[in-house]
């Protein structure tokens, strides 16, 4: 058992107003510089839809993450193609993917000359100053865009039958959720594995993937290696750029911008202890037990043989108390409601969502509530956005870990229902928490950290210097961080 700590990360999709605040806050802390003014580290999604860059999800196009072929091996790249690629690389998405950056022509909005017409401010391009046609944007399907084009285009789409299709369609200005993205800083992570001139690397002591820029060479194999598009490339100064967890802001104890801006509170940080000896196992799991397996990978840090391996690894005592206090922890392992994005592309992410239960009592006749636990869980069969799509989406094609998570959620509202509204019996809530695998004690835990919890229960992790954990190491080049088995490894620093 090699144990190791990860700063990880849950997203209540529920509790998503879409307000986009997290980005905004991202955008004028990390990229407000020349050559950044495309990259969006954090931004929020409508699902269904296509998503930034477009169709990201879709791997026959950018061909990033892992395949097992035999082993693990990264699609993007390899021995014998990474010189053919240096100048050519197919898989990277181009700009037209992300978005051309914009601003205005003020100064004719401001020095126009006195006439009878309103003087408009004419969109430039960020890069050249040329005029350009506003054509796609960040968020361009936000709320679909009164459009279904940007729904009908999605990839998770592919396990929905025509029927289901139709019914998406029908209503597309009311079937949709919010999806915040931000780099998932895998256990695995592809975009490391690929990086040829070992730029990329993931911290031992709190497992933060970063890229130092020093080293940083512009092959830019990360940006096509990563499934989740969380890469960028600056053309301005020549280096790539991602998503780092704001760690100057968690190495003094406070959350990530996007994190502590929430107007939602959909967010939660938490720390996770897991063996990284069976990171090459569970990402050579068949799709179907890929969820179960990588929940395996996580250990209770209450054991006390966990507790002693990870004290022989260098991992100190406030960290071992971070993730016994882990709201992270309770929603993946304790709990089994929070699932990872995309688990088939194995880079075992460590960025977990809540799905989105949506409203389905609705759809109940006349707005009645059944006495019978059964009518509740088949409501989540007539829930506006199908089981089938969270499956693609968050299960790797497994609707039972999304529905296993659905039910619980019902149970807990109804729970809740019962003991504030009263339109449904203790022993009716009892009944229906006891079938979705709850009991009263949990679904009161669930309620109070998903609605009332507030910034230390969320934010749960131990502050420390990066020269203080160096220090808890006794040897940094023995606790180097287990990442990527593909042709290329990045450095593992500790």
């Amino acid at each position: 058992m090699d144990v190791r700590s990860q700063v990880s990360m849950v997203f209540h999709l529920d509790k998503c107003i879409g307000c986009h605040t997290c980005s905004i806050a991202c955008k004028n802390v990390w990229t407000d510089r020349k050559g950044t003014e495309y990259m969006w580290w954090n931004n929020v999604e409508t699902k269904p839809g296509t998503g930034y860059p477009t169709k990201w999800e879709d791997q026959e196009k950018y061909r990033g993450g892992w395949t097992r072929d035999g082993n693990l091996s990264l699609r993007s790249t390899g021995r014998a193609r990474i010189v053919p690629n240096i100048f050519h690389n197919p898989s990277m998405p181009s700009l037209d993917d992300y978005y051309e950056p914009w601003t205005y022509d003020y100064q004719n909005l401001f020095n126009a000359p006195e006439g009878d017409d309103q003087p408009t401010a004419r969109p430039i391009s960020m890069i050249d100053g040329r005029y350009i046609d506003i054509e796609s944007g960040p968020n361009w399907d936000d709320d679909l865009s009164g459009s279904p084009i940007y729904a009908e285009n999605d990839p998770n789409l592919v396990a929905l039958s025509q029927e289901q299709r139709a019914q998406l369609s029908a209503i597309e200005r009311l079937v949709f959720f919010y999806f915040p993205r931000i780099c998932n800083h895998c256990l695995n992570p592809a975009c490391v594995a690929s990086c040829p001139s070992g730029a990329l690397y993931k911290r031992g002591e709190d497992g933060i993937v970063l890229i130092d820029q020093k080293v940083c060479r512009a092959w830019r194999s990360c940006v096509s290696a990563c499934p989740y598009k969380k890469s960028y490339f600056n053309w301005q100064t020549g280096k790539s750029e991602k998503c780092i967890l704001c760690f100057p802001r968690v190495e003094t104890g406070q959350a990530p911008a996007c994190f502590h801006s929430c107007v939602g509170r959909i967010r939660y940080l938490g720390v996770l202890l897991y063996d990284a000896d069976r990171i090459h196992d569970v990402a050579m799991t068949d799709n179907t037990g890929l969820v179960e397996a990588h929940r395996s990978m996580i250990l209770d840090p209450r054991d006390p043989e966990v507790q002693h391996q990870a004290r022989k690894q260098g991992i100190s005592d406030a960290i071992l108390d971070a993730a016994l206090r882990s709201p992270v922890y309770k929603f993946v392992k304790e709990w089994g409601l929070a699932l990872p994005p995309h688990l088939e592309f194995r880079t075992l992410p460590m960025l977990f969502y809540v799905p989105p239960l949506l409203p389905v009592t609705s759809s109940q006749e006349e707005g009645t509530i059944s006495t019978d636990s059964d009518d509740f869980f088949h409501a989540i069969d007539k829930a506006r956005v199908p089981v089938e799509y969270l499956g693609n989406l968050l299960g790797a094609g497994n609707t039972g870990v999304v529905s296993y998570s659905l039910r619980k959620l019902m149970a807990v509202r109804h729970y809740r229902r019962a003991a504030t509204v009263g339109d449904i019996t203790q022993e009716t809530a009892d009944r229906v928490l006891r079938e979705a695998d709850c009991t009263a004690e949990e679904a009161e835990a669930i309620y109070r950290l998903s609605t009332i919890a507030n910034l230390k229960d969320r934010f749960v992790f131990a502050p420390s210097q990066r020269e203080q954990a160096i220090e808890m190491i006794n040897d940094p080049l023995e606790h180097k961080q287990a990442v990527g088995f593909g042709f290329l490894r990045g450095p593992q620093r500790g």
